[in-house]
C-alpha cells in the first residue's frame, strides 16, 4: 500500500526499483514527461525524462523503462545515444555534450514510499 504521507506525489517503494535499474513514472500534473528514478550504490536520482539536445526536450527511452545503457553505467538517451551520468545528468558522450538532464528532486520517507519532494516545475541543474 503507497505511503500516504504528504512529501508530494506518490512513485513508488525503494524496493520496486533494483540495483541499477532506472523507472519512469508519470507524467503527473501538467508536465508532459515522464520522471525516472535510477538506483545506484542503494542511492536513488531522480531525473526529468528529457533529453537537452533539443530545446523542447525529447523523451530519452525507446521503450517502457530502457533509460540505461547496456551495460547499466549511464542514462542514456536512444534518440541520439547521448550518455549522461546517473548522479550528475551531466552529458558524457553524444550531441549534447557538458549539457545536464533536468534533476527532479525526490525524497523517501522512513517507510521507503519514493515521493517527488518539489512541485513538478523542475529546475535544471
Amino acid at each position: 500500500m503507497p505511503d500516504t504521507a504528504p512529501e508530494g506525489q506518490y512513485l513508488c517503494h525503494v524496493d520496486e526499483i533494483a540495483e541499477r535499474q532506472a523507472r519512469g513514472f508519470g507524467p503527473f500534473g501538467t508536465s508532459k514527461r515522464k520522471i525516472v528514478v535510477v538506483r545506484k550504490d542503494g542511492r536513488y536520482f531522480g531525473w526529468l525524462d528529457s533529453c537537452p539536445h533539443y530545446s523542447t526536450g525529447t523523451p530519452m527511452a525507446w521503450k517502457t523503462d530502457a533509460y540505461l545503457n547496456g551495460e547499466r553505467t549511464h542514462l542514456t538517451c536512444h534518440s541520439h545515444g547521448a550518455l549522461f551520468e546517473i548522479e550528475t545528468g551531466e552529458c558524457v558522450l553524444g550531441p549534447c555534450l557538458g549539457q545536464t538532464l533536468t534533476r527532479v528532486n525526490i525524497r523517501i520517507s522512513d517507510e521507503g514510499g519514493i515521493f517527488v519532494a518539489t512541485s513538478l516545475t523542475e529546475e535544471k541543474k
